[in-house]
């Protein structure tokens, strides 16, 4: 995905949509959160049901995190960076880094350089992955003048099991260290919990919901407020389940 080849799709192109985003760029700024639907991501970006099903296919080529592990916890992910320009629109791959949150943000990882497998080339390329680029910057908008946006991708999956608990956060209440931070649920699979929370700057709890219907998109203004997702467990205990989530950051350069 590059400004030469990248897909041509622009966020919110009809008045609807256009308002759709107005709205979540308007609630982010204001009370620091926003939550959208899956219908109106779907029109925001004009994403078709077959569209979203191969994007939740990426979710099964992804690595493990040995970190996670480290916690006692079976998660899966990867790991890429993009610029999006404001002007153009265009987003450029950046080269692959180790991975490295500031130390007021996750208490877990202080200075730890931490690195996962890059995004496949598929995923990197992913159409529908391009035009939620693009509508985040235009929610962060809302939030810095920025000509330039560090966009950050990590999809997830969090494994439980029987007798363990799936930890979406193991650091617990936490920032990113960015401006803006979202989570697209892509899939469920037999797991109950995963309750998200988003905490304002005194840690006072102020919007909490269970992401449960794939396209459904959390977004929060990371310099004002913290978030924390509770443990997953297996609803069927004689089988593992897992949640895929696709946690995308952007911060001004």
């Amino acid at each position: 995905m590059d400004e030469e080849n990248g897909s041509g799709r622009a966020a919110g192109g009809s008045g609807e949509a256009v308002r759709a985003v107005a709205e979540a760029r308007r609630m982010v700024a204001s009370r620091g959160w926003y939550l959208m639907p899956p219908a109106v991501l779907s029109r925001c970006l004009g994403v078709a049901p077959a569209e979203w099903a191969r994007l939740d296919g990426h979710w099964e080529d992804l690595a493990a995190d040995p970190y996670a592990a480290e916690k006692g916890t079976s998660r899966l992910r990867r790991y890429g960076q993009f610029l999006l320009s404001r002007q153009a629109g265009g987003i450029t791959p950046l080269p692959h880094e180790v991975f490295v949150q500031p130390d007021d943000s996750n208490p877990l990882y202080v200075d730890v350089e931490r690195r996962f497998e890059p995004l496949t080339d598929a995923f990197r390329a992913e159409p529908v992955l391009g035009a939620l680029i693009r509508l985040l910057g235009e929610v962060a908008a809302g939030l810095d003048d920025a000509d330039e946006w560090i966009v950050r991708v990590h999809p997830f999956r969090v494994v439980a099991r029987s007798g363990s608990l799936g930890q979406p956060t193991p650091e617990g209440r936490h920032k990113d260290g960015v401006t803006l931070v979202s989570s697209l649920l892509a899939g469920r699979r037999n797991v109950t919990g995963g309750r998200s929370t988003v905490y304002d700057a005194e840690g006072r709890e102020i919007a909490a919901t269970t992401l449960s219907e794939p396209g459904t998109l959390l977004l929060s203004d990371d310099r004002a407020t913290w978030h924390a997702v509770s443990p997953v467990r297996p609803e069927d205990t004689g089988r593992p389940g897992h949640r895929d989530v696709l946690v995308t950051t952007l911060a001004a350069r």
